[in-house]
Order: C-alpha cells, then sequence, then structure tokens
C-alpha cells in the first residue's frame, strides 16, 4: 500500500449488543457479525495516511466510522489504488453480496447519493466473491488488494 489515492474497505468485527449513538445521523443498533465500511482517500497522504487515522481509536470521534470504530475490531482492509473515486460502486457491490444488510442508512454517506457506506454480514464477507463482482461490473477497474490487519 503506498500514499497514492483510491478507494478502500474496512472489515470490522463487533462481538457486541448495543445502541450506538452515530452523532447526529442517529442509533445504530450494533450486533455481533461483521461490518464493511467503504471509504475513499484522495486526500494528502492518501490510502496510507486514511488507514492509519482509521486503525486508531479517535478520542473525539468526527467522521461516522470514528464512532462505530470505538466498539469494533478492525479485522481485514480491502484497498485498490485507482484515480478514479470508487466507493460508490463499492458500496452498491458489497450491498447486494449474499447476507448483505444495510444497518443505518446515511452511515458514511451524508454527502452522496448512495444508501449507506455501512454495511452488515452476520458472517465474514468473501474477498475473493468481492472481487469478482467488481471484475465483472467495473473491468477497467484497478487491481483490488487484502490486507490482514488484526
Amino acid at each position: 500500500m503506498t500514499s497514492r489515492p483510491g478507494t478502500y474497505a474496512l472489515i470490522l468485527a463487533s462481538t457486541l449488543s448495543r445502541c450506538l449513538r452515530i452523532g447526529q445521523l442517529g442509533d445504530l443498533a450494533l450486533r455481533p457479525g461483521w461490518y464493511v465500511y467503504i471509504g475513499s482517500a484522495f486526500g494528502p497522504g492518501g490510502v496510507r495516511a486514511r488507514l492509519a487515522h482509521h486503525r486508531k481509536l479517535a478520542a473525539r470521534p468526527h467522521w461516522h466510522i470514528d464512532h462505530l470504530r470505538l466498539h469494533s475490531q478492525l479485522e481485514r482492509v480491502w484497498y485498490t489504488h485507482d484515480s478514479i473515486r470508487r466507493e460508490h460502486q463499492w458500496a452498491q457491490v458489497m450491498q447486494r453480496l449474499p447476507g448483505a444488510e444495510v444497518p443505518l442508512r446515511g452511515f458514511g454517506s451524508s454527502d452522496c447519493a448512495c444508501v449507506s457506506h455501512l454495511v452488515y454480514f452476520a458472517r465474514r464477507p468473501s474477498f475473493r466473491h468481492f472481487q469478482r463482482e467488481i471484475r465483472a461490473l467495473f473491468p477497467e477497474h484497478a487491481p483490488t488488494r487484502p490486507i490482514v490487519t488484526a
């Protein structure tokens, strides 16, 4: 992974059942399972810098994902270095994977028309399945890569 721009997915594990207040957005009914958050990194430092932020727990949560990170474990990251913003495409593909549910409308997507950039799965989603769907729908897409963080 480099400091180039790109798109990423945080694969988060939760063992908790509780209600989380997500800033002004509302309440997220957290439950045991897997949460996938899709974001993009087109600012200074690109993907590397954005993931460094997400690996730490925010003392003062700013983004929606900062609130969820306080109550979940970052297990994996999927990413691509691509000059095209792919987060909206990734969110749509992720929501169509088997077992996908949108746990809170508007999460991470308050600045776009996507339903949500957060998807819940009872079982850990498959990188290979996701990768196949991305390649099938977007043949010009740059390669996607997984990282195990835990």
